[in-house]
């Protein structure tokens, strides 16, 4: 399904309806070009934790100073 933008808001709350109803998709357009997808969400609803989990970097010495002379910039 498409729409305009004027239109969408004008309707939102039934076009959300009928998104969580049918998984239809409608894209909005504005001006005849596509701006905006909506559909209904499929994903799998995941912790932060997990999301994050081996995305760290290992830093060693965290208590070490940064590799800049400091008194350069004085």
């Amino acid at each position: 399904m498409e729409t305009s933008k004027s239109l969408f808001k004008a309707r939102v709350l039934e076009y959300f309806r009928l998104v969580e109803e049918t998984g239809d998709r409608i894209l909005v357009t504005d001006r005849g070009k596509p701006k905006i997808d909506v559909r209904p969400f499929r994903g799998e609803v995941r912790e932060a934790q997990d999301v994050l989990r081996g995305s760290v970097l290992r830093y060693d010495a965290p208590f070490d100073p940064v590799a800049l002379d400091w008194e350069a910039l004085a």
